[in-house]
């Protein structure tokens, strides 16, 4: 999908979840988690990603977080290089977390004292 996220995206998956089932959801999931993590779109503002916090399912935020992380280590990983993290995001959402917290925690610059600030 080429579009940009715009207001209103999350009850747009509830919708289309709703009427399609899950084996859409997936996808609306993966496509909204990479325009989170890329501040595309709608979610270029702060205050959009912090309400979709709190609208998107877990799953599609831990997919989100470790876009994110990834994207720090690897700034030119291909697409397709990514798509683990979706099944990773799906299958396990809060060691998805884990993993994204302890990768930005270890690409974050080190203080002084030589650990991480």
């Amino acid at each position: 999908m080429d579009a940009e996220p715009r207001e209103g995206d999350e009850a747009v998956r509830d919708e289309l979840t709703r009427r399609a089932g899950s084996y859409v959801q997936a996808d609306v999931d993966a496509w909204l988690a990479r325009a989170l993590a890329a501040h595309r779109g709608h979610y270029a503002h702060p205050a959009a990603r912090e309400t979709a916090a709190g609208l998107l399912p877990q799953s599609a935020l831990a997919h989100a977080a470790l876009l994110s992380a990834l994207a720090r280590l690897v700034p030119a990983a291909a697409p397709g290089e990514l798509a683990v993290v979706a099944r990773l995001a799906a299958a396990e959402p809060e060691a998805t977390a884990d993993l994204a917290a302890l990768l930005t925690r270890a690409t974050e610059p080190a203080d002084p004292a030589g650990s991480p600030a």
